[in-house]
């Protein structure tokens, strides 16, 4: 998880490095490993980010990153799964001028090769970025195809402001905080905000498979570019003609490959284990694929209602992985209730938000 964040506003230079800076630190959690700012006065356009390094952790990997050629110039949050494909696929039209190994350099390989229409398209992961094409001074925002990654922005006094966080975006004095009072009723309705709607007046979320292109002269335009209805209408009841016993050997595949691109990593990796169906799975597919005993993380709850501490475990043992167990109090439960305005960015009505949020920081520590 890394910070994206900035804004288009002709400014000082200097004050502008004092208000990414002032904006990176409110989402300095999402990527404690480096943070890094740039901004162009000619024509007020502004990035920064936070790090949290997963492939390739050298230096050549910080961003802001610029392309080669110095036309693009990037901030990303998220994982590009296939890039290694993509890589390669660069490769046999020609280019090899590879500086790192990063998804994020592939990314802008991609997007100067391809355009971002056809690049986006290819890419497989969660993710989303902010794109400044100098050439064109034309600004994209771009959000994964299942909304996986956040993205606000909105224009506000005349300044565009954009992040991953609706605290970075406080922290601009163009911002105000009104709420909006639409947004509100959807949110009793839904019990979330859902998007293109942010719980504040004129921030928007990029929607998931959309690009958001704001052009030269500030307007801007909605460009989809995957979409689950047009996907799910091009297939038909009768498209598997396969048997049973081939349709499991296709899953398992499946389940495997897309695991397996999940693992690539230049830190260690671990899941979440409750027990049940979805994350037992997960982790079995881990196990097989890894030549080393896979880190699982659960927590325990004194009420035994609501612990499944014990069918983890069980999972665990089975699996031979690297458990690792937290108890949970009523007490613990209660101080976390406290901190949830400061982590979460709007409301929303999921009471997992709170185990959820306990086991990440356990395993995170």
């Amino acid at each position: 998880m890394c910070g994206v964040l900035g804004f288009i506003q002709k400014i000082q230079a200097s004050d502008a490095e004092k208000t990414l800076l002032s904006m990176a630190k409110e989402t300095s959690h999402r990527g404690p490993d480096n943070t890094g700012i740039w901004y162009d006065p000619e024509y007020g356009v502004a990035l920064g980010h936070n790090r949290l390094s997963i492939l390739d952790l050298s230096e050549s990997a910080n961003q802001p990153m610029k392309s080669s050629s110095g036309r693009l110039r990037i901030v990303f949050n998220g994982e590009i799964y296939n890039h290694l494909k993509i890589r390669n696929d660069l490769g046999l039209e020609g280019y090899n001028s590879w500086r790192g190994h990063s998804d994020t350099e592939t990314i802008l390989v991609a997007i100067e090769c391809w355009g971002i229409e056809r690049a986006v398209k290819k890419f497989t992961g969660m993710f989303s970025f902010v794109i400044w094409d100098n050439y064109k001074k034309e600004l994209f925002l771009v959000r994964d195809r299942m909304g996986e990654k956040p993205l606000y922005y909105g224009w506000i006094n005349n300044v565009f402001l954009f992040s991953s966080e609706l605290k970075a975006l406080k922290k601009h004095s163009s911002f105000t905080s009104e709420i909006d009072k639409k947004s509100l009723g959807l949110y009793l309705k839904l019990l979330s905000v859902p998007a293109p709607y942010s719980i504040y007046k004129n921030i928007l979320k990029v929607e998931p498979g959309m690009i958001v292109k704001v052009k030269k002269d500030r307007t801007y335009e909605k460009i989809r570019y995957w979409d689950y209805p047009c996907q799910k209408e091009s297939l038909t009841i009768n498209s598997f003609n396969k048997s049973f016993q081939e349709a499991q050997i296709d899953l398992t595949d499946l389940l495997t490959n897309v695991v397996s691109d999940q693992m690539v990593a230049d830190v260690p990796v671990g899941a979440f284990l409750s027990g049940g169906i979805d994350s037992s799975l997960i982790v079995a597919l881990m196990q097989n694929i890894s030549s080393n005993r896979v880190h699982t993380y659960s927590i325990s709850f004194d009420d035994e209602r609501y612990d499944e501490s014990d069918y983890a475990y069980s999972v665990a043992k089975y699996l031979n992985t690297r458990h690792h167990t937290k108890r949970v109090s009523s007490n613990n439960l209660l101080e976390t209730v406290e901190k949830l305005s400061n982590i979460y960015d709007e409301p929303f009505s999921d009471s997992s938000q709170i185990p959820t949020y306990l086991v990440s920081e356990f395993a995170s520590n």
